[in-house]
């Protein structure tokens, strides 16, 4: 098992605010986000939103259950996450789902298959969220903890970046924590 509940809750206190310059691994993976819509803060607001309220469930909810509460997400997140094209109010998540699926080839995510990737017990998502740190007039840095690994399941964190109103994202690629630190003092 990849990820406990301490990881999950040290997971979450990251999305809320960035982590001390001595705590990180010593590499971690980047993914380069090209904003598309909107400024970077509000990009980073919606990205830290959705992955708070799918942690807090990762930290409070049975995963047992069919169907898991979903009134903490943000209504674009719910909406944009509606397998059968639902209208999208926000251009960015109507753009975001447009450029995801364009990327991965795939389909858009539902909501509850997606937060059933933050079920503790599951395996398949390889990473832990680590910080967003902006590098560029409209370009983000969103790093993870992969534990070193340059290949792992990353999916349903690609739906949310695109979703939230990327054009494109890079990655992932690995670095090592001095150039997380870096560009984190910079900001």
């Amino acid at each position: 098992m990849i990820h406990s509940e301490e990881s999950v809750a040290a997971e979450l206190s990251r999305v809320r605010q960035r982590p001390p310059a001595d705590s990180a691994p010593p590499v971690l993976a980047a993914f380069t986000v090209d904003v598309s819509e909107g400024t970077p803060e509000a990009y980073e607001l919606r990205v830290r939103r959705v992955l708070s309220a799918a942690l807090h469930l990762a930290c409070t909810a049975e995963f047992d259950d069919d169907d898991l509460p979903t009134d903490g997400f943000p209504d674009w997140f719910t909406t944009v996450s509606v397998r059968d094209g639902e209208v999208l109010p926000e251009e960015f998540a109507r753009h975001g789902r447009s450029a995801y699926v364009e990327h991965s080839g795939g389909v858009p995510w539902s909501l509850q298959n997606w937060i059933y990737r933050f079920d503790p017990e599951e395996d398949s998502r390889g990473w832990e969220f680590w910080d967003i740190v902006r590098v560029g007039p409209s370009r983000l840095r969103v790093w993870v903890d992969s534990w070193g690994e340059s290949f792992f399941g990353s999916l349903e964190l690609l739906w949310l970046l695109y979703a939230a109103g990327a054009g494109n994202v890079e990655g992932p690629e690995i670095r090592k924590e001095s150039t997380w630190a870096s560009e984190a003092r910079d900001r």
